[in-house]
């Protein structure tokens, strides 16, 4: 089967990204550059839309580029156990932050109301909460 080649231009079109985003993953090396032909054109193939699109599926589910990379190491699909060790720990930061925003939001929220409750038109209960913590 001949493998169907493409510009840069198109690489990015199919794998639904800017032309920007394929060179900032080949500068982070997440994407190999093809050689240029003298005086032609770097050529893509499917191959790298494919990658392309496991880079972006990966950021989606809250993946660093760092840990894409990681992934992308074990692509082959024989390395289960490695990729959800890297996805448990994914998993427990993700859930730390959750916790972190949780407890933000219980704050923000008490200082709402405190504003909303305040009788003294000369103090905001934000402002000075903010201003007095340590």
């Amino acid at each position: 089967m001949i493998q169907k080649i493409f510009t840069i231009g198109t690489l990015a079109k199919k794998a639904e990204v800017n032309v920007e985003t394929i060179r900032f993953y080949q500068r982070r090396g997440l994407l190999v550059q093809p050689v240029k032909p003298f005086k032609g054109v770097r050529h893509y193939t499917e191959n790298d839309v494919q990658r392309v699109r496991f880079i972006k599926q990966g950021q989606k589910v809250g993946f660093s580029l760092d840990e894409v990379s990681e992934l992308l190491s074990l692509e082959d699909g024989q390395h289960c156990r490695e990729a959800k060790e890297i996805a448990l720990r994914k998993l427990v930061l993700i859930r730390e932050r959750i916790e972190g925003l949780r407890t933000m939001e219980t704050a923000l929220s008490n200082l709402i109301e405190n504003c909303a409750s305040n009788t003294d038109s000369v103090s905001c209960p934000i402002i000075l909460t903010l201003r007095t913590s340590t």
